[in-house]
């Protein structure tokens, strides 16, 4: 009899055992996963999941064109019936239907990098890039004797990322470097190849352009590969960090760029999750900072601690 109810007992332990070691699921899809900058949040991601002990997945679309098809990736992981999730929106407004689906089944949606034009998300873990983008045209103007032609090479029209650092860079110039002239605000989609070009024929266009400002990785990689292939000597002011990138400042190609903290924005987006998760309450925005760096400071410990390669 003792050995049989023995028996009974292991049993329902090892059926209970799966349901004692499931992890709370909670997928993060980004706006993308080409740039180095993706790579470092989703670290920052896996990072908190291990401090957390919970389970997250991390995708995005090849390139941070691609709308619709971060639409699918989002309502595919929605299906999963996750406990959380968080989200880079692309477009700050298509994915609004989807987002109140997961508010209605009770999934807190966490915003990281770029937030959406609602109240859905829980919060929303970014860089103030206004305030970022604003630095940069500091920068910049001081670099170019705060007058003279500029341009600026942004990576979309349709993310708060895209719109932010350009309004942000725009706005400052405006306000305080008057004499400096913004001649023209092009788009590359976020991708090097096209960023390129799109530089080109703003060189070509402007043969007394002074500077420009990429407003993203690689914005500013397809600014110095522009300036490279048409032996254009103008001031580059870059935003994120990368291998190209500091390779860029240490030959003298690029003069500074502003980096974010994307592995503590990739923490910061899985910590939020799991703190809605337990009912917490959360700010609207969790501000993960930013820096200037160039060759003077690029290796000091504060700064090198949120580059990334």
């Amino acid at each position: 009899m003792k050995r049989r109810h023995a028996l009974t007992l292991a049993t329902a332990a090892l059926f209970a055992l799966p349901v004692a070691a499931q992890q709370a699921y909670i997928p993060l899809v980004s706006k993308g996963f080409q740039h180095q900058f993706w790579q470092a949040v989703k670290a920052g991601a896996e990072q908190a999941a291990k401090d957390n002990n919970v389970t997250v997945s991390f995708e995005g679309p090849e390139t941070e064109a691609m709308v619709d098809k971060q639409i699918d990736m989002l309502s595919a992981a929605l299906a999963k019936k996750p406990k959380a999730i968080g989200f880079a929106a692309l477009d700050s407004q298509a994915a609004i239907p989807l987002l109140k689906k997961a508010l209605a089944a009770g999934i807190p949606v966490i915003a990281f990098d770029s937030g959406v034009k609602s109240d859905i998300p829980a919060t929303t873990a970014t860089t103030d890039n206004k305030a970022a983008a604003a630095l940069a045209a500091d920068k910049l103007a001081e670099l170019i004797g705060d007058e003279g032609d500029v341009a600026v090479v942004a990576h979309d029209q349709t993310s708060s990322t895209g719109t932010d650092r350009r309004d942000g860079f725009l706005e400052q110039m405006k306000a305080k470097h008057p004499k400096v002239k913004i001649v023209t605000v092009q788009y590359g989609g976020g991708d090097h190849l096209k960023s390129t070009e799109v530089t080109k024929s703003i060189l070509q266009a402007n043969p007394k352009l002074k500077g420009i400002f990429g407003t993203n990785e690689g914005s500013a990689i397809g600014v110095v590969n522009a300036a490279r292939e048409m032996k254009r000597k103008i001031v580059i002011v870059g935003f994120d960090s990368g291998k190209q990138q500091k390779a860029a400042i240490a030959s003298g190609e690029m003069a500074g760029a502003i980096t974010q903290n994307p592995v503590g924005i990739g923490y910061k987006t899985v910590e939020a999750a799991v703190k809605a998760l337990k009912g917490e309450k959360l700010p609207k925005v969790i501000d993960t900072g930013f820096y200037w760096y160039d060759k003077t400071n690029i290796a000091d410990p504060k700064v090198a601690a949120v580059l990334y390669d």
